[in-house]
Formats: structure tokens, sequence, C-alpha cells
């Protein structure tokens, strides 16, 4: 693929997830996409038939992100709490990073597009493998909430805090507060 390509189909992806999340899947068209970006709808063909295939495409990558985390946390850790909180820094580092917030932001306002497109049952899969390599060892459902619910604590610090004042960097040491408070638990340590 040309750089040239490879720029406009991150154009297309950029462009589409912002009017998703502005007016939601169902309501954007692909005429819309290709007028917001200039194109002709022939040329938004060209790198994507459908709205399902644009939103596949910016999950696979966060995909392949999450899958490198899982696998990293599946490594027998030496210090099982210092993985824990490595592998959660690295989450947000992702989720704070390029478009990760914007494909949470996505998905929370698009619920049906999660319950419906394979590409977000595929998310969802790959957040609960996450939240479970977070509690290992533990297998309790306290454990398992504990995890999941650092995840997020991730996730719902972009619409939670609702001061504008505050930086993404602050927002994500904020969450991370938390959400190390949670992992810490779960090996029953206050």
């Amino acid at each position: 693929m040309s750089e040239n390509t490879g720029n406009t189909r991150a154009r297309i992806q950029s462009v589409a997830l912002e009017l998703f999340t502005e007016q939601g899947y169902e309501k954007t068209s692909l005429r819309e996409i290709a007028e917001r970006l200039g194109v002709t709808k022939a040329a938004l063909y060209y790198h994507f038939k459908s709205k399902d295939d644009i939103v596949n495409s910016f999950v696979e990558d966060r995909l392949d992100r999450l899958d490198g985390l899982i696998k990293m946390g599946a490594e027998p850790p030496v210090d099982v709490a210092a993985r824990r909180r490595e592998l959660l820094s690295r989450y947000a580092d992702e989720f704070f990073g390029s478009t990760g917030h914007s494909v949470m932001r996505f998905f929370d306002q698009n619920q049906t597009v999660l319950k419906s497109l394979p590409a977000g049952q595929m998310m969802r899969e790959r957040l609960l493998q996450l939240a479970t390599v977070l509690a290992w060892p533990q297998d309790s459902p306290t454990a398992q909430l504990r995890a999941t619910l650092a995840l997020f604590a991730v996730h719902s610090s972009w619409f939670a805090i609702r001061s504008p004042e505050i930086t993404d960097a602050q927002r994500r040491e904020l969450a991370l507060e938390i959400a190390h408070e949670l992992l810490d638990r779960i090996d029953g340590t206050p």
C-alpha cells in the first residue's frame, strides 16, 4: 500500500469515527463521510465498501494492541502486583494515545454497534480477557469485577471527569490512581 493510500485510509477512519461519534453510527452515511473528506463516494468505496468495514478497520488495530497486552500478561510474572500495574499502565498509554479514547467513546455512544458488529463483540471479548489476565491468579467473581472496573476506570475517566481545565496527563493519572486501588485489593490487601 502506498503512503498516500495509507494516509487516505487513515483520514477516512478519522473522519468516520468523528461523524459516528457526533451523529451516531446509524445516522451517518457513507455520502456524509465522503463529503466531509472532500472526495467522491467512489473514492471512498475504493478503500471501504461499507460503514462496517470502516469500523472493523479501526477496531482491528486496537485488537492487535490488546492481544499484545494479553500475551504479555499471560507470561509468568516475578511480581504479580507489579505486572498488574504495568499492564494497566500500558493499557492507559494505549487508551490515551492516538485514537484509543475516540474508539471507546464511539462504542459508548453506539451500543447497538458494540452488540451487533463482530468488531464490537471482539473488543468486548478482548477487554474481558485482559481483565482475566489482570485478576490472575485469582479467579473469584470479586477479583474479576475489580480487574474489570480497573479497566473501566481508565475508560470512564474520559467522560466522568468533567473539569475543562484538566489535561489528558492529569486525567490518565487520576484514572490509574483509582484503577490501582482496585487492582491492589485483588489479593485481599487493603
